[in-house]
């Protein structure tokens, strides 16, 4: 990534959080550790303890010392189990964020002071169980929550094992088996079949069908010759491949995405700010609801035990636990649902605010046209079948040079037609060329051609070219001997994708823009072609921005799809930057987010990425809040005179089941369709 990064600001607030993160330095396997150590040290605090036996009617075992059973090990639980909450409280309030941390702690710790007393001597029923069990449930829905975010990042992990341990570099004719890092731009490696490839580079020898859906989530195959370019992570087919090393380590593309999903996991959105702004008033009005709590029921005269029981459970069960996951999680998934498939959100406010856009702008060439020229028409004389016009016109242009000869070919190629040998090949400058196909000796060129060899096309033929010409595109003639047997036109091809990408946005409702510096008959006849509802032609790259803006002036949230090269001014005007990544070229620094297979129909995935997401958001801030709502004043006491009371086991139960929702409901987002 370049020094400039127009979205540095994001990345900043990213560091400021990371600050405070609740689990900075924890792991699955502490809390895992923790929960199952915790828990056989509460058994005894639960068998001996006072209310436990008293609800079940059982005595427990005499043993000698048995009423210091529950102090032993409910202070063992404190201490081992519990210091984690009290070292992230620490954590919080010294960086003035209070949270779900400060409550635990403060719940935690309240219920451990009060038994302490108790134990020596002031009057009231200690809450050791209550302690103990209120820190081994507690541990478990940090250990379960810990599971599900390490899961939901787990594709990073994924992304990493792509990559083999070594590389086969071939040394002045020797194989020789050396390390990843080992490998520098320029060397030659040798990729076996099956074999995953070491780095990016360029096919030099051989012929293969590569998998690259682990990288750019395309489902087929991938044929790859001498020019090919692969990319690191990607599996080799069949055949064997000689590949040149261009790039290796931290610059080649897999670790391009690795970056930008990592970044955007961590980059702070709007609607993170909102969920941390809601935990901290939480937490706030908790400890408020605790103070009450503990005032009104010392002003009624209840027990002590009592009153410090109820702001115990309103500590646990207002406690902003879920609140914190609801974010995190989903934009964990939906970043990574997104690198699987091509889709690489290098800032999340990009993905947040897609789900707004009513207008999306397309750059033409290279967007929803391939950037190559290709035969996009063709008319014949004489009932001669199109397959076979276009066989012999690329079988007579396989030697030259001009991009006209290169389009035919390759559309020739790209319909799966054998081309037969051509002899005596001759290049006429200005007019076109001559070969031997077949024994038959055929020209191709334009009306100079035809001049040239005073041929008259047949009228069909000579319309259709006039046709193409008005359109912008170029039209080029297959002749023998004084007869032109077809007429073919030449154009920056559509992509075949273009077509129901667009359908896909016009069936929610965006509007179709389609911005282009080329003519206005080219523009308007792709336009035409795809149904685009409005057209720029003729715009020059700084003037692009302008557009956007006009476009925003008339009350549109605008997506804009470019390549990031020339078309960033409008990317960064845009609400929403979508680049095409082109493949390898992940690192588009303009866009919020990168199109890896350079798909029009990633546009619309986009989108419903969006939605799916923030419809998740919304649900788990439901899910992690709104129970609040009716779980405090239960916790308080408010029903107590009907016999209704939350213990703190209950309310740690009732806050971890919160929790285990949101966990859930945000891996759903995974069914979503795309």
């Amino acid at each position: 990534m370049s020094d400039h990064d127009p979205h540095a600001h994001d990345h900043h607030a990213h560091d400021e959080h990371a600050g405070h993160d609740k689990h900075a330095g924890h792991s699955v396997a502490m809390f895992r550790n923790k929960f199952w150590i915790t828990l056989l040290l509460t058994i005894p605090t639960l068998v001996w303890g006072e209310m436990i036996p008293r609800l079940l009617h059982f005595t427990p075992p005499a043993v000698p010392g048995a009423r210091w059973i529950p102090v032993i090990f409910g202070s063992a639980v404190y201490f081992y189990g519990g210091w984690v909450f009290v070292q992230g409280a620490w954590r919080e309030l010294a960086d003035r964020k209070p949270g779900m941390m400060t409550l635990i702690s403060l719940a935690i710790t309240v219920a451990f002071v009060f038994s302490v007393a108790v134990t020596l001597g002031f009057s009231g029923m200690p809450l050791w169980w209550e302690l103990a069990s209120l820190v081994t449930i507690m541990l478990l829905g940090h250990w379960m929550e810990m599971r599900s975010i390490t899961q939901a990042e787990g594709a990073l992990e994924e992304l990493a094992k792509l990559l083999p341990n070594t590389a086969t570099r071939i040394e002045g004719g020797r194989q020789v088996d050396v390390p990843l890092s080992a490998l520098r731009d320029g060397d030659l490696v040798l990729v076996r079949p099956g074999a995953s490839v070491p780095a990016d580079g360029v096919v030099r020898e051989g012929h293969s069908s590569v998998n690259e859906s682990m990288i750019t989530g395309e489902s087929r195959l991938i044929d790859k010759d001498a020019g090919a370019m692969v990319i690191a992570g990607t599996v080799n087919g069949d055949g064997s491949l000689r590949v040149e090393v261009t790039k290796t380590g931290d610059r080649t593309a897999l670790a391009g995405i690795m970056r930008l999903v990592a970044q955007a996991q961590q980059a702070r959105s709007r609607a993170q700010i909102v969920a941390d702004r809601a935990a901290f008033h939480l937490t706030i009005a908790a400890i408020a609801s605790a103070l009450i709590t503990a005032v009104v029921w010392f002003a009624l005269a209840a027990p002590a035990s009592f009153a410090v029981e109820r702001v115990v459970t309103v500590l646990v069960i207002s406690c902003p636990h879920a609140l914190g996951l609801a974010v995190p999680l989903v934009v964990a998934i939906s970043t990574t649902m997104g690198a699987r498939s091509g889709l690489l959100v290098r800032d999340r406010r990009g993905l947040e605010e897609a789900r707004n856009v009513t207008a999306v702008v397309f750059d033409k060439t290279g967007t929803l046209t391939l950037g190559e020229h290709r035969v996009v028409g063709m008319r014949t004389a004489d009932g001669m079948a199109d397959a076979d016009a276009l066989r012999l016109a690329a079988a007579v242009e396989q030697d030259a040079e001009h991009p006209v000869a290169r389009a035919i070919v390759k559309s020739a190629e790209e319909r799966g037609i054998a081309l037969p040998r051509a002899t005596d090949f001759q290049a006429i400058p200005g007019h076109g060329v001559q070969a031997v196909v077949e024994g038959r000796r055929l020209a191709e060129g334009g009306p100079n051609l035809l001049k040239r060899l005073h041929v008259e096309p047949a009228p069909a033929l000579r319309a259709f070219a006039e046709e193409a010409a008005g359109r912008g595109e170029g039209a080029v003639y297959l002749v023998e001997g004084d007869r032109a047997l077809a007429a073919f036109s030449v154009a920056d091809a559509v992509r075949p994708e273009s077509a129901e990408a667009i359908r896909r946005l016009h069936d929610e409702g965006m509007e179709v823009v389609m911005l282009t510096g080329d003519a206005k008959p080219v523009a308007d006849a792709v336009a035409k072609e795809l149904k685009i509802d409005t057209v720029f032609a003729q715009v020059l790259p700084g003037e692009k921005s302008e557009r956007i803006r006009e476009i925003q002036g008339r009350g549109k949230r605008v997506a804009m799809v470019g390549d990031g090269v020339n078309d960033a001014p409008a990317l960064l005007t845009a609400d929403v930057g979508i680049a095409i990544g082109a493949g390898t070229d992940v690192a588009v620094e303009a866009g919020d987010i990168v199109l890896v297979r350079s798909d029009p129909r990633d546009v619309p995935r986009i989108i419903a990425l969006s939605k799916a997401t923030y419809r998740k958001m919304v649900q788990n801030l439901w899910w992690a809040a709104g129970y609040n709502v009716v779980a405090i004043p239960l916790a308080a006491g408010v029903l107590q005179k009907w016999g209704i009371v939350l213990s703190p086991a209950v309310g740690a139960v009732l806050m971890s089941l919160s929790t285990i929702i949101v966990a859930i409901n945000a891996q759903l987002l995974r069914r979503a369709r795309l």
